[in-house]
């Protein structure tokens, strides 16, 4: 059974930093693009940032460029999301997700597995 266990989430003042951390099992995780998107209150799925299978090629989006960074360690069978100078406009729940097609199914928020999301709250 493929599980995503996203956590790291919380409440943060505007400026802060966050950690979100993703665990997979139930697959061989080396095989899959892994990343994350977001939703926030009333809106569509958001991809964040995605890294591929290789690790060779990350892609993130306008919003979060030079704010967050991806990193994978497919050891441990885990993906993070370093999440600097936070914005009220970055509170969403985030999934952690994966896909075997690649990145683009996670850039557009239809990747085919995701999990349970991880709330981030930014107060401004």
């Amino acid at each position: 059974e493929v599980q995503l266990q996203a956590s790291g989430g919380g409440l943060v003042q505007a400026g802060g930093s966050l950690r979100l951390s993703c665990a997979a099992s139930g697959f061989t995780v080396d095989d899959y693009a892994i990343g994350w998107f977001r939703q926030a209150p009333g809106r569509d799925r958001e991809g964040v940032s995605c890294i591929s299978a290789s690790g060779g090629s990350t892609w993130y989006a306008d919003s979060v460029k030079g704010r967050f960074t991806i990193s994978r360690d497919d050891q441990k069978n885990t993906v993070s999301l370093e999440m600097n100078n936070l914005k009220s406009e970055d509170t969403a729940v985030y999934y952690c997700a994966a896909d075997i097609r690649g990145p683009e199914p996670i850039q557009s928020g239809k990747a085919d597995y995701w999990g349970q999301g991880t709330l981030v709250t930014v107060s401004s």
